[in-house]
């Protein structure tokens, strides 16, 4: 082989590891795309959950995005998924409205891994479920409000649509726990809308016709907090629980207004969510749930949670 092509075949070699160097770090800074489709964002417990997502977008290393439905109905949430999976990230997360509403468009994203958070639904493609044991905290929401009262006294159960699977499996696990402690659940009203004057009606009708009703469990604390309210303004003092212990719930509690509530986590189910799916990405394999747990926040560790609930929305 004459010099001239020696040359030339050594300026190739180095070219083509020039060229094959690049492109192993072009794939090695590239970070993996997660996009996240939450239910609304005009709710505390969805913005403390981003707050946990964005960090762990940061921690992990991921080129991730958090996005809602224009309107907070299930239709507009299936539309921005759909549109979400023409882009094609690398793994989506969403917390969905409901099994019927939005589980079979989420079927046929088959090419990419489902993650869902805060609401678990039975279809055959998601990975996994970051959030709440909702019957656990059924449990111990209806434990709570039991170790309140005496065995016999009557109670009431106040809770939203139980086609929701989240709010029926809370309420089957607040009467477990009622009826193991010998509380009467002496009424029970569902399918009550985030309506503060609906609620105000049902708790005036409620408080009218059994006036000896010692406690309310609901099953979340957009109804528990108007509850609170009515009771307050017809002069009544009595246990209410709310399940997801937003800043107005705790703040009851650190006054002495409550004993207490059983609280989710969303930002340690938004940051889990995230750090689920680095491990997905990289090929590890993870647990089908992962449980962000259940918290009971009484008066002596209300303010902590305050605190930390100032410093999110900072």
């Amino acid at each position: 082989m004459t010099g001239k092509w020696k040359m030339i075949v050594v300026v190739g070699t180095v070219l083509t590891v020039i060229v094959l160097g690049f492109i192993s770090v072009t794939f090695a800074d590239k970070k993996p795309t997660v996009v996240v489709v939450l239910k609304a964002s005009d709710s505390p417990y969805w913005n403390i959950m981003k707050a946990g997502i964005e960090k762990g977008f940061k921690d992990f290393g991921i080129d991730g995005k958090v996005m809602v439905p224009s309107e907070a109905i299930p239709q507009q949430q299936v539309e921005l998924l759909k549109n979400i999976y023409k882009e094609k990230p690398d793994l989506i997360i969403t917390a969905p409205y409901s099994s019927s509403a939005v589980g079979p468009t989420l079927e046929t994203f088959t090419d990419i891994p489902i993650l869902l958070v805060d609401t678990n639904i039975p279809i055959e493609n998601k990975t996994a479920y970051i959030g709440t044991n909702n019957l656990d905290l059924g449990k111990k929401a209806g434990a709570f409000l039991a170790s309140q009262l005496q065995p016999g006294d009557k109670i009431a159960i106040i809770g939203g649509d139980l086609s929701f699977s989240v709010f029926k499996e809370r309420v089957e696990g607040a009467t477990i726990s009622l009826q193991n402690a010998g509380i009467n659940i002496a009424y029970k009203k569902t399918g009550i809308p985030d309506n503060p004057k609906k609620i105000q009606s049902v708790i005036t009708k409620l408080m009218r016709d059994q006036p000896d009703i010692k406690g309310v469990m609901t099953t979340h604390d957009t109804i528990a907090l108007p509850v609170i309210k009515e009771l307050e303004e017809q002069g009544l003092l009595i246990p209410v629980i709310g399940p997801d212990g937003l800043a107005d719930m705790v703040k009851l509690i650190a006054d002495g207004t409550l004993p207490g509530t059983t609280a989710q986590n969303p930002y340690d189910m938004g940051y889990l969510s995230v750090e689920t799916a680095m491990k997905v990405l990289k090929g590890e394999n993870v647990d089908p749930f992962v449980d962000s747990g259940v918290d009971i926040i009484i008066k002596e560790n209300a303010n902590s949670r305050l605190n930390f609930y100032e410093k999110l929305v900072k």
